[in-house]
C-alpha cells in the first residue's frame, strides 16, 4: 500500500511540475466560496458517495484531494483507495496548511 498523504510542499511540487493530475476539493460549497486552490474541482464529501463515479472515472489517474485541515480528504482518499483507485493522495493539513506554508494569500478561516 502506498502512502495516502503528501505534505503541502510535495503537493505544490506535483501541481507545479505539470503532472497530469486531478485536484479535488472535498469541502462544502460554503467553504469553497471562501477560498480554493487554483485548478481545484469541488466534490463535497457530503455527496462523495453519490458523485465520485461520474467525476472520477479513471481509477488509475493521479488524484490529489484536500479539505480544510486534511481529515475529510484523508477519509475520501481511503474510500477511493478501498474502491481500487491506484494513485490517490490527501494533502496533509489541507488548505489551512497550504495558506500557512505555501501561499499566505489564500485566506484562512
Amino acid at each position: 500500500m502506498w502512502e495516502l498523504e503528501v505534505s503541502v510542499q510535495e503537493a505544490k511540487e506535483l501541481l507545479t511540475s505539470g503532472a497530469d493530475l486531478r485536484l479535488i476539493d472535498c469541502r462544502e460549497p460554503e467553504e469553497w466560496a471562501l477560498c480554493r486552490l487554483p485548478q481545484a474541482e469541488l466534490l463535497p464529501l457530503s455527496s462523495f458517495g453519490e458523485s465520485y463515479r461520474s467525476v472520477l472515472e479513471d481509477r488509475g489517474h493521479p488524484i490529489l484531494i484536500y479539505c480544510h485541515h486534511g481529515v475529510r480528504s484523508l477519509h475520501a482518499a481511503e474510500y477511493l483507495a478501498a474502491l481500487g483507485y491506484e494513485n490517490v493522495r490527501s494533502i496533509r493539513g489541507g488548505i489551512d496548511a497550504w495558506s500557512r506554508e505555501i501561499d499566505p494569500a489564500v485566506p484562512r478561516y
